[in-house]
């Protein structure tokens, strides 16, 4: 089975990392891929937004199966396109139409489903530049800390969470009124704050039939102790120590299973995985946010724990036939570690030379914002390098994966000491 990837990050170094053991996986290409892509299959310099050189690219080279890995595609319709075009409606596709892409993104979208499918999430309310003063009245019925979220895609930085009344009313301004996300905040959620602790559950699904995969908790915060603004992630550990059965139970039975069915009831065409962030409050599961696609660096913590044909999984959820699949997951504990550019999440430089990698041992290192430059590797992002481990315990895990990141080295280099401290019982 031939395969295409779309993605260039440290998601989908991990995704091909693990498509490329399966023995039904004979042709992996990642478009466009990046360095470490590169080692597993075959990059391609294609552009994921122009649908058509990919379908050609398809028919061309007889691809078996799409998977898509970012978001950017799917909400602007790649599914879609490959559905209605001849010759390519047959390939196996794995992603959800533009219909089911909205739950990612747009924030107001994905709350009216919620609140449609009497799923359990914050109080919140939807404005745009003309209903501003209507906002900051909105903000004046809540209790600190304020909750702004962009509604559309802002690259996992659209959410600001506000400490007084003041600070939330200019950064409502600042997003609705000087586009500080662009287009993605020409419309703001404000909602309710949830005190508790976040995990990121992780579905494929049918559009019938869902498989959980592993749980983890990522941390999105530059700053150790959860401090600073947003990033893209800066390390995540899976499993999460408090989401034990009678948890998850909860989760599948007021979530999951609304999801998947109330999509179906809406004839929303949806194969492929879904991302829901959960924020546990004293033991009971709300929904932050949907995402139409593997988190990142979730993914690189999650992936390594399925045992199962991660490829024959992704062909039975192609093939609508996702219930006779067993999903067997190791009970070791992985932790992921984000190696990022100094500056990182605002300006930072790239170019740097990247030392060390292989004196790496015991971790797998999954390439995110690097490329190669003649001999060497450099730096060409913000987040840099996921280092993940697989152990016994959390700590072991993360402290090979520490280890490792003292070892690789580039000038400027940051990572936060502190993933999954707030976690660790041993």
């Amino acid at each position: 089975m031939k395969v295409l990837l779309i993605g260039s990050g440290g998601r989908e170094h991990a995704l091909a990392w693990k498509i490329s053991q399966s023995h039904l996986c004979t042709g992996l290409y990642i478009a466009p891929g990046n360095a470490g892509t590169s080692i597993i299959g075959e990059n391609v310099n294609l552009d994921p937004l122009h649908f058509k050189s990919v379908g050609d690219f398809c028919l061309e080279n007889k691809i078996n199966m799409v998977v898509v890995g970012p978001e950017e595609p799917l909400v602007k319709g790649i599914e879609d396109y490959f559905r209605s075009t001849e010759g390519l409606s047959n390939i196996m596709f794995i992603g959800p139409s533009a219909d089911g892409a909205k739950l990612e993104g747009s924030k107001d979208f994905a709350k009216q489903f919620m609140q449609r499918h009497n799923i359990p999430t914050a109080a919140y309310r939807t404005f745009s530049r003309n209903t501003y003063d209507d906002g900051v009245e909105f903000l004046k019925t809540l209790k600190p800390p304020y909750v702004l979220k962009a509604d559309g895609l802002a690259a996992g930085k659209g959410v600001i969470i506000c400490n007084t009344l003041e600070e939330a009313k200019n950064n409502l301004h600042e997003m609705l009124e000087k586009e500080r996300f662009g287009k993605a905040s020409s419309r703001v959620v404000i909602e309710e704050f949830l005190e508790g602790i976040e995990i990121s559950v992780f579905v494929i699904t049918d559009g019938e039939n869902y498989k959980i995969l592993p749980s983890a908790k990522d941390y999105k915060r530059i700053g150790e102790g959860d401090t600073g603004p947003n990033t893209g992630g800066m390390g995540a550990v899976s499993p999460v120590p408090f989401a034990d059965n009678d948890f998850m139970d909860k989760v599948e039975n007021r979530i999951i299973a609304p999801t998947i069915s109330g999509l179906k009831k809406e004839n929303i065409r949806y194969c492929g995985f879904l991302f829901i962030g959960l924020m546990n409050v004293d033991g009971e599961p709300y929904v932050i946010e949907y995402n139409v696609r593997l988190g990142d660096p979730e993914a690189e913590a999650i992936l390594p724990r399925i045992v199962s044909d991660f490829t024959l999984l992704l062909k039975c959820a192609a093939q609508n036939s996702l219930f006779d699949e067993e999903l067997i997951i190791c009970q070791e504990f992985a932790t992921t570690v984000m190696l990022v550019s100094g500056g990182y999440p605002g300006n930072y430089e790239k170019g740097k030379i990247i030392n060390g990698l292989n004196n790496v041992k015991g971790s797998n290192v999954f390439y995110a914002g690097m490329k190669q430059d003649g001999k060497n590797l450099v730096t060409n992002g913000g987040r840099v390098i996921a280092i993940t481990s697989v152990e016994s315990s959390m700590k072991e895990a993360l402290n090979k994966c520490y280890k490792n990141a003292e070892i690789i080295d580039f000038s400027g280099k940051y990572y936060r000491n502190d993933i999954g401290k707030d976690l660790q019982q041993d």
